[in-house]
């Protein structure tokens, strides 16, 4: 028998096992409001403090450890204190995808994102496309972790799309990509 089918497996139980060794766990601190700190992620990712872009890529990764997101707002935080910082879009970028298994049923979709962070696509991390009204242009998006998302940068999309299967419901007819046995719309 084949080891491939289970790779895929594999890949998602490693995922969840790293990322909760490797992240504190800000979902459970809640310290008061400490204020607001001049930190802004740009719509492109490109984190800055006070207008100059924070050129040091590890300082950019253990800050986006520590992000938390409630409602619209996001903030810095520890267990004690809460820093409120400014967001464009998303506050990850996913930059590269790898496919494994393409085209079986087990097929995974795994982002790299800007940060370092790997998210495959799964129950746990879906794929969702917004559509701008004003543009009609699509928008998608990749759920990272604790309500914080990825926009799925422009290659990456045409890549997605690029793998895109027609599938339909009694009402309608649309393209999506299948990852961990589920299928995302792309439209």
């Amino acid at each position: 028998m084949s080891d491939q089918p289970y790779q895929s497996l594999i890949n998602v139980l490693l995922e969840q096992q790293q990322a909760q060794s490797k992240l504190p766990p800000v979902a459970r601190w809640n310290p008061p409001l400490s204020g607001d700190i001049d930190i802004h992620i740009t719509s492109d990712g490109t984190w800055y403090h006070q207008n100059s872009a924070i050129q040091r890529q590890p300082l950019v990764k253990l800050f986006s450890t520590v992000l938390k997101r409630e409602e619209n707002d996001y903030f810095l935080v520890t267990p004690v204190e809460k820093w409120r910082i400014k967001v464009d879009d998303a506050p990850f970028i996913a930059v590269a995808l790898d496919v494994h298994d393409k085209g079986s049923s087990s097929q995974a979709l795994v982002f790299h994102c800007n940060t370092g962070d790997r998210i495959i696509a799964s129950a746990f991390h879906p794929i969702r496309v917004k559509v701008r009204p004003q543009t009609g242009e699509p928008s998608p998006y990749i759920l990272v972790r604790d309500n914080l998302e990825a926009k799925i940068n422009r290659s990456v999309f045409y890549h997605l799309v690029e793998l895109a299967e027609q599938s339909h419901d009694p009402d309608s007819t649309f393209y999506g990509v299948l990852s961990q046995g589920h299928f995302f719309r792309l439209e």
